[in-house]
Protein backbone atom coordinates (compact mmCIF):
# COMPACT_ATOMS: atom_id res chain seq x y z
CA UNK A 1 0.00 0.00 0.00
CA UNK A 2 1.41 3.13 -1.14
CA UNK A 3 1.90 5.85 1.92
CA UNK A 4 -0.42 8.59 1.93
CA UNK A 5 -0.30 12.07 3.65
CA UNK A 6 -3.08 13.18 5.10
CA UNK A 7 -1.66 16.21 5.38
CA UNK A 8 -2.53 16.64 1.23
CA UNK A 9 -6.00 15.89 2.36
CA UNK A 10 -6.56 18.69 4.13
CA UNK A 11 -4.69 21.27 2.08
CA UNK A 12 -6.66 20.30 -0.97
CA UNK A 13 -10.51 20.90 0.85
CA UNK A 14 -8.83 24.16 1.81
CA UNK A 15 -7.42 25.06 -1.88
CA UNK A 16 -10.76 23.61 -3.51
CA UNK A 17 -12.58 25.86 -0.80
CA UNK A 18 -10.25 29.48 -1.37
CA UNK A 19 -9.71 28.68 -4.88
CA UNK A 20 -6.05 30.64 -4.12
CA UNK A 21 -2.89 29.36 -2.98
CA UNK A 22 -2.61 33.06 -0.53
CA UNK A 23 -5.55 32.54 0.86
CA UNK A 24 -5.53 28.80 1.47
CA UNK A 25 -1.83 29.69 2.74
CA UNK A 26 -2.93 32.07 5.76
CA UNK A 27 -5.71 29.67 6.68
CA UNK A 28 -3.08 26.47 7.26
CA UNK A 29 -0.57 29.16 8.64
CA UNK A 30 1.85 27.99 5.97
CA UNK A 31 3.89 30.85 3.75
CA UNK A 32 2.59 31.01 0.06
CA UNK A 33 5.63 29.43 -1.67
CA UNK A 34 5.15 26.47 0.45
CA UNK A 35 1.26 26.33 -0.67
CA UNK A 36 2.27 26.04 -3.96
CA UNK A 37 4.66 23.55 -3.16
CA UNK A 38 1.66 21.75 -1.72
CA UNK A 39 -0.07 22.10 -4.71
CA UNK A 40 2.02 21.08 -7.19
CA UNK A 41 2.42 17.44 -5.14
CA UNK A 42 -0.78 17.21 -5.19
CA UNK A 43 -1.56 17.67 -9.28
CA UNK A 44 1.90 14.89 -9.31
CA UNK A 45 -0.70 12.42 -6.60
CA UNK A 46 -4.34 13.42 -8.35
CA UNK A 47 -2.81 13.35 -11.98
CA UNK A 48 -4.54 16.22 -12.63
CA UNK A 49 -4.09 20.48 -13.21
CA UNK A 50 -6.64 20.80 -10.14
CA UNK A 51 -6.72 24.53 -10.20
CA UNK A 52 -5.82 26.88 -13.16
CA UNK A 53 -5.75 29.90 -13.86
CA UNK A 54 -8.16 32.04 -15.12
CA UNK A 55 -6.94 35.98 -15.04
CA UNK A 56 -6.09 37.00 -11.36
CA UNK A 57 -8.20 33.87 -9.95
CA UNK A 58 -7.92 29.83 -10.24
CA UNK A 59 -10.77 27.82 -11.02
CA UNK A 60 -11.17 24.22 -10.69
CA UNK A 61 -10.60 21.81 -13.35
CA UNK A 62 -13.73 19.36 -13.38
CA UNK A 63 -12.35 16.37 -11.53
CA UNK A 64 -11.87 19.14 -8.97
CA UNK A 65 -15.37 19.87 -9.31
CA UNK A 66 -16.42 16.35 -9.04
CA UNK A 67 -14.25 16.11 -5.95
CA UNK A 68 -15.63 19.12 -4.09
CA UNK A 69 -18.21 17.63 -1.23
CA UNK A 70 -16.70 14.58 -0.99
CA UNK A 71 -13.05 15.76 -0.37
CA UNK A 72 -14.20 18.09 2.13
CA UNK A 73 -16.24 15.40 4.16
CA UNK A 74 -13.08 12.97 4.00
CA UNK A 75 -10.98 15.68 5.29
CA UNK A 76 -13.56 16.16 8.43
CA UNK A 77 -13.60 12.61 9.35
CA UNK A 78 -9.93 12.35 8.82
CA UNK A 79 -9.74 15.23 11.43
CA UNK A 80 -12.31 13.59 13.69
CA UNK A 81 -10.38 10.58 13.95
CA UNK A 82 -6.95 11.58 14.31
CA UNK A 83 -7.65 13.72 17.36
CA UNK A 84 -8.34 12.76 21.15
CA UNK A 85 -11.53 11.52 22.23
CA UNK A 86 -13.92 13.99 23.52
CA UNK A 87 -14.63 13.69 27.45
CA UNK A 88 -18.06 15.24 26.81
CA UNK A 89 -20.69 13.00 27.10
CA UNK A 90 -24.34 13.68 27.81
CA UNK A 91 -25.82 10.61 29.61
CA UNK A 92 -29.65 12.11 28.98
CA UNK A 93 -28.95 11.47 25.34
CA UNK A 94 -26.80 8.13 26.03
CA UNK A 95 -28.17 5.20 23.87
CA UNK A 96 -26.54 1.94 25.57
CA UNK A 97 -26.91 -1.54 27.11
CA UNK A 98 -24.25 -2.70 29.48
CA UNK A 99 -24.15 -6.35 30.70
CA UNK A 100 -22.90 -6.28 34.13
CA UNK A 101 -21.96 -9.86 35.92
CA UNK A 102 -22.58 -10.37 39.40
CA UNK A 103 -24.19 -12.11 41.91
CA UNK A 104 -27.49 -12.33 43.32
CA UNK A 105 -27.00 -10.84 46.53
CA UNK A 106 -25.20 -7.68 44.56
CA UNK A 107 -28.10 -7.51 42.40
CA UNK A 108 -30.88 -7.22 45.55
CA UNK A 109 -28.74 -4.77 47.25
CA UNK A 110 -28.18 -1.98 44.81
CA UNK A 111 -30.49 -3.44 41.67
CA UNK A 112 -32.99 -0.84 42.50
CA UNK A 113 -31.59 2.27 43.27
CA UNK A 114 -28.71 1.77 40.75
CA UNK A 115 -31.91 1.87 38.18
CA UNK A 116 -33.81 4.77 39.83
CA UNK A 117 -30.48 6.46 39.47
CA UNK A 118 -30.06 5.45 35.91
CA UNK A 119 -33.88 6.20 35.10
CA UNK A 120 -33.06 9.40 36.39
CA UNK A 121 -29.79 10.65 34.14
CA UNK A 122 -29.87 8.37 31.33
CA UNK A 123 -33.22 7.25 30.93
CA UNK A 124 -32.30 5.94 27.55
CA UNK A 125 -29.57 3.22 28.86
CA UNK A 126 -30.76 -0.22 29.83
CA UNK A 127 -28.97 -2.61 32.82
CA UNK A 128 -28.97 -6.29 31.75
CA UNK A 129 -27.35 -8.51 34.98
CA UNK A 130 -26.06 -12.13 34.10
CA UNK A 131 -25.29 -14.71 36.80
CA UNK A 132 -22.02 -15.29 37.47
CA UNK A 133 -20.54 -19.06 37.69
CA UNK A 134 -17.02 -18.24 37.55
CA UNK A 135 -14.47 -15.48 38.20
CA UNK A 136 -13.21 -16.13 34.36
CA UNK A 137 -12.03 -12.88 32.49
CA UNK A 138 -12.40 -14.31 29.57
CA UNK A 139 -15.68 -12.98 29.46
CA UNK A 140 -14.09 -9.05 29.74
CA UNK A 141 -11.71 -9.96 27.33
CA UNK A 142 -14.29 -10.84 24.67
CA UNK A 143 -16.45 -8.12 25.22
CA UNK A 144 -19.44 -10.37 26.17
CA UNK A 145 -19.48 -8.21 29.72
CA UNK A 146 -18.98 -4.64 30.32
CA UNK A 147 -18.52 -5.14 33.72
CA UNK A 148 -18.13 -7.30 36.80
CA UNK A 149 -18.92 -6.95 40.31
CA UNK A 150 -17.45 -9.15 43.32
CA UNK A 151 -14.13 -10.59 44.85
CA UNK A 152 -11.17 -10.49 42.48
CA UNK A 153 -10.27 -13.50 41.78
CA UNK A 154 -9.08 -13.75 38.01
CA UNK A 155 -5.34 -13.57 37.87
CA UNK A 156 -5.58 -11.57 34.39
CA UNK A 157 -2.63 -8.81 34.95
CA UNK A 158 -4.93 -6.02 32.55
CA UNK A 159 -8.08 -5.82 33.77
CA UNK A 160 -8.76 -2.37 35.91
CA UNK A 161 -10.32 -2.76 39.09
CA UNK A 162 -12.09 -0.37 41.54
CA UNK A 163 -12.62 -1.22 45.06
CA UNK A 164 -16.48 -0.19 46.03
CA UNK A 165 -16.91 -1.68 49.63
CA UNK A 166 -15.21 -3.55 52.35
CA UNK A 167 -18.41 -6.75 53.62
CA UNK A 168 -18.05 -9.39 56.14
CA UNK A 169 -19.73 -12.46 56.43
CA UNK A 170 -22.55 -12.81 59.24
CA UNK A 171 -23.89 -15.95 60.28
CA UNK A 172 -27.43 -17.12 60.30
CA UNK A 173 -30.19 -19.53 61.42
CA UNK A 174 -33.91 -19.90 61.45
CA UNK A 175 -36.02 -18.26 64.07
CA UNK A 176 -36.34 -20.10 67.36
CA UNK A 177 -32.95 -21.81 66.52
CA UNK A 178 -31.56 -23.23 69.95
CA UNK A 179 -27.80 -21.48 69.20
CA UNK A 180 -29.43 -18.42 70.11
CA UNK A 181 -32.08 -19.41 72.85
CA UNK A 182 -28.60 -18.66 75.18
CA UNK A 183 -26.77 -15.59 75.06
CA UNK A 184 -23.19 -15.05 74.06
CA UNK A 185 -22.27 -17.28 70.61
CA UNK A 186 -18.81 -19.47 71.20
CA UNK A 187 -16.86 -20.93 68.72
CA UNK A 188 -17.48 -24.45 70.53
CA UNK A 189 -21.28 -24.31 70.53
CA UNK A 190 -21.24 -22.35 66.90
CA UNK A 191 -18.99 -25.60 65.82
CA UNK A 192 -21.20 -28.27 67.30
CA UNK A 193 -24.18 -27.62 64.87
CA UNK A 194 -24.50 -28.70 61.06
CA UNK A 195 -24.13 -26.37 58.27
CA UNK A 196 -24.84 -25.34 55.14
CA UNK A 197 -21.99 -23.44 52.63
CA UNK A 198 -21.98 -21.79 49.56
CA UNK A 199 -19.92 -22.29 47.32
CA UNK A 200 -19.71 -21.80 43.03
CA UNK A 201 -16.40 -24.15 43.55
CA UNK A 202 -18.31 -26.78 45.26
CA UNK A 203 -15.86 -27.08 48.19
CA UNK A 204 -16.72 -27.98 51.72
CA UNK A 205 -14.42 -25.43 53.58
CA UNK A 206 -13.88 -21.94 53.71
CA UNK A 207 -12.42 -19.13 56.17
CA UNK A 208 -14.54 -19.77 58.89
CA UNK A 209 -13.13 -23.67 59.03
CA UNK A 210 -9.14 -22.16 58.98
CA UNK A 211 -10.57 -19.62 61.48
CA UNK A 212 -11.75 -22.28 63.44
CA UNK A 213 -8.92 -24.33 63.08
CA UNK A 214 -6.64 -22.20 65.03
CA UNK A 215 -8.94 -23.08 67.93
CA UNK A 216 -8.80 -27.02 67.77
CA UNK A 217 -12.39 -26.95 66.40
CA UNK A 218 -13.90 -28.53 63.32
CA UNK A 219 -17.47 -27.89 62.15
CA UNK A 220 -19.65 -30.27 60.48
CA UNK A 221 -20.96 -29.39 56.94
CA UNK A 222 -23.45 -31.35 55.01
CA UNK A 223 -24.50 -29.03 52.11
CA UNK A 224 -22.76 -26.67 49.66
CA UNK A 225 -25.54 -24.82 47.09
CA UNK A 226 -24.25 -22.59 44.42
CA UNK A 227 -26.04 -19.05 45.73
CA UNK A 228 -26.86 -17.51 48.97
CA UNK A 229 -30.59 -17.50 48.66
CA UNK A 230 -30.44 -21.30 48.26
CA UNK A 231 -28.82 -21.08 51.83
CA UNK A 232 -31.48 -18.52 53.02
CA UNK A 233 -34.19 -20.67 52.26
CA UNK A 234 -32.46 -24.06 53.35
CA UNK A 235 -31.95 -22.50 56.81
CA UNK A 236 -34.96 -20.79 57.33
CA UNK A 237 -36.76 -24.05 57.25
CA UNK A 238 -33.93 -26.29 59.11
CA UNK A 239 -31.30 -26.36 61.86
CA UNK A 240 -28.84 -25.77 59.86
CA UNK A 241 -26.58 -22.75 60.23
CA UNK A 242 -25.30 -20.46 57.09
CA UNK A 243 -23.56 -17.35 56.52
CA UNK A 244 -24.32 -14.37 54.47
CA UNK A 245 -22.83 -11.26 53.68
CA UNK A 246 -23.81 -8.47 55.97
CA UNK A 247 -24.54 -6.72 53.02
CA UNK A 248 -27.20 -8.31 52.44
CA UNK A 249 -29.22 -7.64 55.63
CA UNK A 250 -29.94 -4.14 55.13
CA UNK A 251 -33.27 -2.79 55.75
CA UNK A 252 -36.58 -4.67 55.37
CA UNK A 253 -37.34 -2.45 51.85
CA UNK A 254 -34.12 -3.23 50.24
CA UNK A 255 -32.97 -6.92 52.09
CA UNK A 256 -30.79 -8.83 50.18
CA UNK A 257 -32.29 -11.80 51.84
CA UNK A 258 -35.40 -11.12 54.02
CA UNK A 259 -33.88 -11.77 57.55
CA UNK A 260 -37.00 -9.77 58.56
CA UNK A 261 -38.93 -13.16 58.59
CA UNK A 262 -38.15 -16.67 59.94
CA UNK A 263 -34.48 -15.72 59.90
CA UNK A 264 -31.78 -14.38 62.36
CA UNK A 265 -28.44 -12.94 62.13
CA UNK A 266 -25.43 -13.39 64.61
CA UNK A 267 -22.19 -11.86 64.89
CA UNK A 268 -19.24 -15.48 64.13
CA UNK A 269 -17.74 -16.06 67.11
CA UNK A 270 -14.05 -16.04 64.86
CA UNK A 271 -12.54 -13.58 62.89
CA UNK A 272 -12.53 -14.04 59.19
CA UNK A 273 -10.90 -11.58 56.36
CA UNK A 274 -12.90 -8.91 55.48
CA UNK A 275 -14.14 -9.50 51.54
CA UNK A 276 -13.10 -6.76 48.96
CA UNK A 277 -16.14 -6.10 46.59
CA UNK A 278 -14.90 -4.75 43.40
CA UNK A 279 -15.80 -3.66 40.14
CA UNK A 280 -13.82 -4.89 37.22
CA UNK A 281 -13.35 -4.19 33.51
CA UNK A 282 -11.18 -4.77 29.99
CA UNK A 283 -8.89 -1.56 29.52
CA UNK A 284 -10.92 -1.28 26.60
CA UNK A 285 -12.96 0.29 28.20
CA UNK A 286 -11.10 2.71 30.75
CA UNK A 287 -11.37 5.61 29.03
CA UNK A 288 -15.05 5.50 27.47
CA UNK A 289 -16.67 8.15 28.90
CA UNK A 290 -20.27 6.41 29.02
CA UNK A 291 -18.24 3.68 31.05
CA UNK A 292 -16.53 5.46 33.53
CA UNK A 293 -20.44 7.44 34.29
CA UNK A 294 -21.59 3.79 34.91
CA UNK A 295 -18.28 2.96 37.31
CA UNK A 296 -18.88 6.08 39.07
CA UNK A 297 -23.15 5.92 39.05
CA UNK A 298 -22.31 1.91 40.77
CA UNK A 299 -19.92 3.13 42.96
CA UNK A 300 -22.70 5.99 44.38
CA UNK A 301 -25.02 3.67 44.54
CA UNK A 302 -22.77 1.42 46.97
CA UNK A 303 -21.97 4.30 49.05
CA UNK A 304 -25.95 4.95 49.32
CA UNK A 305 -26.94 1.21 50.26
CA UNK A 306 -23.97 2.08 53.32
CA UNK A 307 -22.49 -1.33 53.47
CA UNK A 308 -20.92 -1.55 57.05
CA UNK A 309 -17.20 -1.44 56.60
Amino acid sequence: MQPVDLNLLTALDVLLSERSVTKAARRLGLSPSAMSRTLSRLRVATGDQLLVQAGRTLVPTPYAERLGEHVHDLARNARAVLQPISSALDVSKLERTFTIRANDGFVDLIGASLMAAITQAAPRVRIRFISKPDKDAQALREGMIDLEIGVIGSAAPELKTRLLFHDRFVGICRTGHPLLTRPGVTAQRYASYQHVVVSRKRQFSGPVDAALDQLGLRRTIVMVVPTFANAVHIVRHSDLLGLIPHSGLGSASRSAYATDVGLEHFELPVQTPRIKISAIWHPRHHADSAHRWLRDTILAACNNARPIN
